[in-house]
């Protein structure tokens, strides 16, 4: 038997892919591409309450992205994260829509302490917070998730017969996230990277858009929206 997709889905994720090649398409910096990415993100945000999702997921760096990139162009990435958290920090629709905010990752360990204790600050303002969930993913690798989580389970002693799906989710970094129910991914590309969110991502829709992301607006959400309402979810079936 099919199910027939709910017409707003619970849980999007979006991978905001081709930031860089949208800026060198214009002759621009990286980072330009970036900025322009951080604009588009903040519509999306927007645009996601107004459509009545409940909870929205960025991925915003794999867990080796600052390592591999240029030295410029990861300052330049960390400072327009600290501008674009700090302006959702302060913004007053967090209160309004009671919005939790969650950052996701390794971005402790490798984040600068200033960038570090404003997502700290914004993840402690807002961690009572119901109405909607609005999570990052910053310095975060699925793989790295799920190894750390098995490597939990095995500091845990647990008996074999004792371990089941909640043991494990409830072991993992996004063990409060919920399962996904859309994933767009933009840029073109059709792939999947890093194995993310391979656990809340079981029986995900996927889509991928052409567009690169910095044009991937609210009227693009609103598409792959109906796109995933037109869609069957057969769940292995």
């Amino acid at each position: 038997m099919t199910e027939t997709s709910s017409a707003i889905p619970n849980h999007v994720v979006i991978i905001p892919d081709g930031n860089r090649r949208w800026a060198r398409s214009r002759g621009l910096e990286p980072w330009n591409g970036h900025e322009a990415g951080a604009k588009t993100m903040k519509e999306l945000i927007q645009a996601a309450r107004d459509l009545g999702i409940r909870e929205l997921s960025f991925w915003g760096s794999s867990l080796d992205n600052l390592k591999k990139r240029p030295l410029t162009e990861s300052r330049e990435l960390l400072r327009i994260y600290s501008e674009q958290f700090r302006e959702l920090s302060e913004s007053e629709e967090l209160v309004r829509d009671q919005v939790r905010v969650r950052i996701i990752g390794r971005w402790r360990e490798q984040f600068p302490s200033s960038l570090t204790g404003l997502l700290t600050e914004i993840e402690e303002k807002t961690k009572h917070h119901t109405g909607h969930f609005l999570n990052f993913f910053l310095a975060y690798s699925g793989v790295d998730d799920m190894l750390q989580a098995f490597r939990s389970v095995a500091d845990a002693s647990l008996r074999a017969k004792d371990i089941s799906e909640e043991t494990l989710k409830g072991m993992l970094m996004s063990r409060d996230v919920s399962s996904v129910d859309l994933m767009v991914r933009t840029g073109g590309d059709a792939h999947l990277s890093a194995g993310f969110l391979m656990w809340e991502t079981a029986d995900s829709q996927l889509v991928f858009s052409e567009k690169l992301f910095p044009d991937f607006n609210a009227d693009a959400l609103r598409e792959s929206i109906e796109e995933f309402g037109r869609r069957e979810r057969r769940y292995g079936k």
